[in-house]
């Protein structure tokens, strides 16, 4: 047998999956040369902290504050943000910041709110148990800060928008809208209300679909908007981190809200980049990073998998399920958010079958892209292995994507 390791359970132990395969099938793994970096040391950290692009560095700028905001991503993303907190909440310290004038606060855009147990493994015990931490509620307590130049409302967090220095803390990865995601998308739409996400998503993407999806960032419209929105929230810094296929930090970038984003876009160009091999029979789609939100997967996948007649297998471990929503997802049996589609289907005229694999069932798990019996859903490897060698009992191409929540295939 032939057998390909993916990671697995990323706040859950962390334990990679083994994948076993005939031996008469040819299996190409589709990895990103940025998988393989190792975890950043403690003097790379000091070294961007200490060397800011394009904003002072972070305890200048703590000396002139009085309020401080902390938006770090959610449980979706994942950015070990525990592990660069020592030198940012140092930085606070030495420039006379009391710890009671410090908040953190998610940038749930329009996700589910995060529960202790969630904090805990972003932040660490002691910044739980020492500082507060507030969810952001994309419906209430908002501030009004004007327009984007394209026209776009933009209402975010009044927490965030009470503080005087405004922090940021995330990863840069490939990202279906924005080509890739950290920067300003912290905060929009990160921490902003209903009504600017729902312009963003659909207003903003019809006028530039061709510009966007994954890895796709030169002249990306919805990238602008974020541009317009994070330098009208007055944020002064992110620390953006790129991941490899253990959940750690390999490379890292401390500054200005752009101008250190889009340096370390440059970094993930190259970190996360796939070569495309399509026509697979069969497709594994391993969710990792983002495994709540595995239907990125199915992107990656469908340009994989032979369109005329090919296997799309979704391997995914959630154990609290698939996140939660407030655009996209559903809320009753044939309605959901503003932007629901309706349990569309994902393969036109059924010739591609979609397996999902996961110890963790639900019914509605699936409906971002599919209805309930448009998939047929197998708790093990070995089930879902079986189900392959019905379909392919002598040879076929496979190909396996380590995580599909966090590549982006070449043009």
């Amino acid at each position: 047998m032939t057998i390909v390791t993916v990671p697995n359970l990323l706040w859950y132990g962390n334990e990679p999956r083994r994948l076993r395969f005939p031996d008469r099938w040819d299996v190409e793994v589709l990895a990103p040369p940025g998988f393989e970096k190792p975890g950043i040391e403690d003097k790379e950290i000091e070294e961007a902290f200490a060397r800011p692009i394009g904003s002072p560095r972070l305890e200048d700028l703590a000396a002139e504050a009085g309020e401080v905001a902390v938006v770090f991503d959610d449980i979706t993303r994942p950015t070990p943000v525990y592990r660069v907190l020592p030198w940012v909440l140092g930085a606070l310290e030495k420039g006379g910041v009391p710890k009671k004038n410090v908040r953190f606060i998610p940038a749930l855009g329009n996700h589910g709110a995060m529960t202790n147990i969630d904090f805990r493994k972003k932040l660490g015990e002691r910044v739980v148990e020492e500082y507060a931490v507030y969810n952001h509620n994309p419906y209430e307590h908002l501030e009004y800060l004007g327009k984007t130049q394209s026209g776009t409302p933009v209402h975010v967090n009044r927490e965030f928008m009470n503080c005087d220095l405004k922090i940021g803390i995330g990863c840069i990865t490939p990202h279906v809208h924005v080509g890739f995601g950290g920067g300003g998308k912290l905060v929009f739409p990160g921490v902003s209300g209903i009504e600017s996400a729902y312009v963003f998503h659909s207003e903003v993407y019809s006028r530039g679909i061709e510009t966007t999806g994954l890895g796709r960032f030169k002249d990306n419209v919805m990238y602008k908007e974020v541009v317009d929105a994070v330098r009208l929230s007055g944020m002064q810094l992110i620390v953006n981190g790129l991941i490899n296929k253990r959940g750690q930090i390999t490379d890292l970038f401390v500054g200005d809200p752009v101008e250190a984003h889009l340096a370390g876009v440059q970094a993930a160009m190259l970190h996360y980049v796939t070569p495309p091999a399509p026509g697979k029979d069969v497709v594994v789609a391993n969710a990792y990073a983002k495994y709540n939100e595995m239907a990125i997967c199915m992107f990656l996948a469908l340009q994989t998998v032979n369109p005329e007649g090919g296997v799309i297998v979704l391997v995914v471990d959630a154990p609290e399920g698939q996140i939660c929503h407030y655009l996209y997802r559903s809320f009753g049996k044939d309605y959901g958010g503003r932007m629901f589609s309706g349990n569309a289907a994902p393969h036109a005229g059924g010739a591609v079958r979609v397996v999902v694999c996961t110890r963790y069932p639900d019914r509605t798990m699936c409906d971002l892209f599919a209805g309930p019996d448009d998939v047929t859903v197998i708790r093990t490897w070995e089930e879902a292995l079986s189900l392959l060698e019905k379909d392919y009992p002598g040879h076929a191409s496979v190909g396996v994507i380590p995580d599909g929540t966090m590549q982006y295939f070449s043009s």
